[in-house]
């Protein structure tokens, strides 16, 4: 399982958040007009993408990948806060992409994929979350916000 989630972090997260910002990058003046403030968000957005992938294998034992989706609903970590931290993780990236390069193309690209990840959350993971995990996720939605904000209150899956 473990090569499944290698593969499937290098294929989903690791082409959307590094290799297409990364292709859509020419600069005309190279790596030296890379704002180093980017880095906070580069840097935060990995490794909360990181702590994701890790509670997807280890509490929900499977991968990101639709091929070998989690068996267990993940409500552990920062899926506590939001349904959607992997998501939200690599929009931080694009963000840090966005701020380093200063090209429109990532800010554009950073906005499109926003939008993308929210209608796939909305018409293709919510529901399939509802008929694979029913009451437990029920449960779940109606205490941790989709995206960020406040959380319902009540004890989460005590």
């Amino acid at each position: 399982m473990f090569a499944w989630a290698l593969l499937a972090f290098l294929v989903l997260p690791g082409t959307v958040a590094f290799l297409v910002p990364l292709f859509l990058f020419r600069p005309s003046a190279g790596w030296q007009s890379f704002r180093l403030i980017a880095l906070l968000p580069l840097g935060v957005g990995t490794f909360l993408l990181l702590w994701c992938v890790r509670d997807f294998y280890v509490t929900g034992k499977g991968t990101l990948a639709p091929w070998s989706p989690p068996r267990n609903l993940v409500v552990v970590g920062l899926y506590r806060w939001s349904r959607n931290p992997m998501y939200l993780a690599v929009f931080l990236i694009l963000l840090g992409w966005a701020v380093g390069l200063g090209t429109r193309g990532l800010w554009i690209y950073a906005a499109g994929m926003l939008l993308v990840f929210h209608l796939r959350v909305v018409f293709f993971e919510e529901p399939w979350l509802a008929r694979q995990h029913g009451e437990a996720w029920l449960h779940y939605k109606a205490q941790v916000p989709r995206w960020l904000g406040r959380r319902n209150s009540g004890a989460l899956l005590a």
